[in-house]
C-alpha cells in the first residue's frame, strides 16, 4: 500500500492507501487471537473507519500467513469476576480494567455502514470466522481453513456465528459445521459459497487491494447505501425490503455524484466522485 503502516496498541495495526484502510489483526504469536485489549482497540479502529469520510473501503486480514484469526485468546483473557448482566451495561474498557465480561466485536453492532472485505489468509476459527462472516465480502488464500469449534468446548458461537453462517451457506452445511466443530478448507468454502474467490497465499493481498480499489472507484454514497441496505433488508419481508430499496434510491437520486455518473457515462469517461 502507498502509506506507511502504523502499529497501534492492542495488537491491531492499520495502513492506508487513499480511500482504503487495511486493518491487520496483529498478534501472530497467538494466531492473531484477540485478547480484551485488542478487542477494544479493534472496536475503536472500526469506529474511526466508520466516521472518517475520506475512507470508503476496509480490508481486514491477519498478520503472517498461518492465521486470519483464531478467535478469543483464552490464555490472556482474565477470569470473569462480574455478573454477566451487570457487565452488559459497559462491556468495553471497564471490562478490561476490572476483569468483567468483554463482549467480542460485531461489525453489525458498530454499524460501520461501509464495505468491508475479509482477506482470510489462514485459519479462521471461532470468533475469527465470526469477524469474517460479519464482512460484506470474503476472499481466501488456498491454505485458509474455517471452523466454529465452540461446541467442542461446551459453549456456542454467540457473536453472530450461528445466524450469519446459516445465512452464508446451505443449512445442512452450516449445521454440520456448528454441531461437529469440524474445519472445512478453502476449496470447500468456495464450493458452498462461504467465500467468493480463492487465491494462492502470495496473491491474496494483491487481490484484496484490487477488489477494494474497484469498489472505491465507484460512487462512495452508492457503495455505502448498498452495504447498509444489504445488512438491514435481508431478514425483512420482501415487500419491506423493496420499499427500503426504493427509499434508499430516492436518497441517492438527487446527489451530485449520481449526476456526475450519468454525465461520465454519456461522455464515455471515468467519473470523478466526491461523495456528495
Amino acid at each position: 500500500m502507498s502509506d506507511t503502516a502504523k502499529d497501534q496498541p492492542g495488537g491491531i495495526s492499520t495502513e492506508r492507501d487513499g480511500p482504503i484502510l487495511l486493518i491487520r489483526l496483529d498478534r501472530e504469536h497467538v494466531h492473531n487471537a484477540l485478547d480484551p485489549e485488542s478487542m477494544v482497540r479493534f472496536r475503536h479502529v472500526l469506529q474511526d473507519f466508520r466516521d472518517d469520510g475520506s475512507l470508503s473501503v476496509a480490508i481486514i486480514t491477519g498478520a503472517g500467513s498461518r492465521a486470519f484469526c483464531a478467535g478469543t485468546d483464552l490464555k490472556s483473557a482474565p477470569a470473569t469476576t462480574s455478573p454477566f448482566a451487570a457487565s452488559l451495561l459497559n462491556p468495553w474498557e471497564v471490562g478490561v480494567a476490572t476483569g468483567g465480561y468483554v463482549r467480542a466485536i460485531t461489525v453489525s453492532e458498530i454499524d460501520v455502514g461501509k464495505p468491508l472485505i475479509a482477506a482470510i489468509n489462514g485459519h479462521a476459527a471461532g470468533g475469527g470466522l465470526e469477524i469474517a462472516l460479519d464482512c460484506d465480502l470474503r476472499i481466501a488464500s488456498r491454505n485458509a481453513t474455517f471452523s466454529l469449534p465452540e461446541a467442542k468446548w461446551a459453549t456456542l458461537p454467540a457473536v453472530g456465528g450461528v445466524s450469519h453462517l446459516l445465512r452464508a451457506v446451505p443449512q445442512a452445511v452450516a449445521m454440520k459445521m456448528l454441531l461437529t466443530g469440524d474445519r472445512i478448507d478453502a476449496t470447500e468454502a468456495h464450493r458452498v459459497g462461504l467465500v467468493s474467490d480463492v487465491y494462492e497465499p502470495d496473491e491474496l493481498m494483491d487481490a484484496a487491494l484490487s477488489l477494494a480499489r474497484r469498489i472505491a472507484a465507484n460512487g462512495p454514497l452508492s457503495t455505502r447505501a448498498i452495504s447498509q441496505l444489504a445488512r438491514r433488508s435481508y431478514d425483512v419481508p420482501l415487500s419491506h425490503a423493496i420499499a427500503m430499496e426504493q427509499a434508499m434510491w430516492g436518497l441517492l437520486r438527487d446527489t451530485q455524484d449520481r449526476a456526475e455518473g450519468r454525465r461520465a457515462f454519456g461522455e464515455r469517461r471515468d467519473p470523478s466522485y466526491e461523495g456528495q
